[in-house]
């Protein structure tokens, strides 16, 4: 049974993306504009004009909330601070360079059901990135799915709509991020991909090596992998309460 939403946090983590919040805004407010909705993001330390930018922006949209990590935390931890600061049961995120299309959220949406924690995004048949990345991230995706077993291509992809409650229960380490769909079925959820769009980057440059985020990634692979094995899922059941009252 699909689910429809009421209302939905919009988390965005970014480091020195001046030039790219005031259009990813406009762009985020304009998809969600038929739904209630907060926009939150999270300034990991940025040394360039992001948290001036959007502070000023935070006059025009009184819907965007700001955090600010005075020192640089990474991705995943910005992410989480933004969950935090949440309000409502479901949270979108999606990157702040803006390859990811904020119209893309309803979709995610739109696939919805019953008895899913996550929908994530699948950039592969649209990504907009050098060869290299994306013959790497073929790679890593293959390798990771077949190892964790998510059944997940894309499960880089800043593009994620998720139950609140049930990421805030996940177990937290840094670069998370890259492996809620695997987290997720760890604790007994589902998950679904949906496939995507993805842009090309119009302004700055990119946080990320190829070269260290793969080797952070190797190592953060078998921590996960070692996780799943120790993960166990009880089946409960709350029992009714009998209360005897006296004449």
């Amino acid at each position: 049974m699909t689910i429809h939403l009421k209302a939905l946090s919009v988390v965005v983590p970014v480091r020195n993306e001046q030039d790219n919040v005031a259009s990813l805004i406009a762009e985020i407010d304009s998809a969600l504009q038929s739904i209630v909705h907060e926009i939150i993001y999270v300034d990991d330390g940025s040394t360039d004009a992001t948290f001036a930018s959007l502070s000023a922006l935070a006059q025009q949209y009184p819907q965007l909330k700001i955090v600010q990590h005075l020192k640089s935390c990474g991705q995943s931890t910005a992410v989480r601070t933004g969950v935090k600061y949440a309000q409502y049961d479901w949270v979108a995120t999606l990157d702040g360079d803006g390859q990811n299309d904020p119209a893309d959220i309803l979709k995610l949406m739109a696939a919805l059901e019953d008895g899913v924690d996550l929908v994530g995004g699948n950039r592969r048949a649209s990504r907009r990135d050098t060869w290299i990345k994306r013959i790497s991230s073929v790679i890593a995706n293959t390798v990771r799915s077949k190892m964790l077993n998510d059944n997940t291509p894309d499960t880089g992809c800043g593009l994620k709509l998720f139950s609140r409650e049930a990421f805030l229960d996940l177990p937290y380490f840094d670069h998370m991020h890259r492996f809620l769909p695997a987290l997720i079925k760890r604790r007994g959820g589902k998950t679904l991909s949906i496939p995507v769009s993805h842009r090309n980057r119009a302004h700055g440059k990119s946080n990320y090596g190829t070269i260290d985020r793969l080797l952070v990634g190797i190592f953060d692979l078998f921590g996960v992998a070692w996780l799943q094995r120790r993960a166990k899922v009880p089946e409960t059941k709350v029992p009714e309460i009998i209360v005897d009252i006296a004449d």
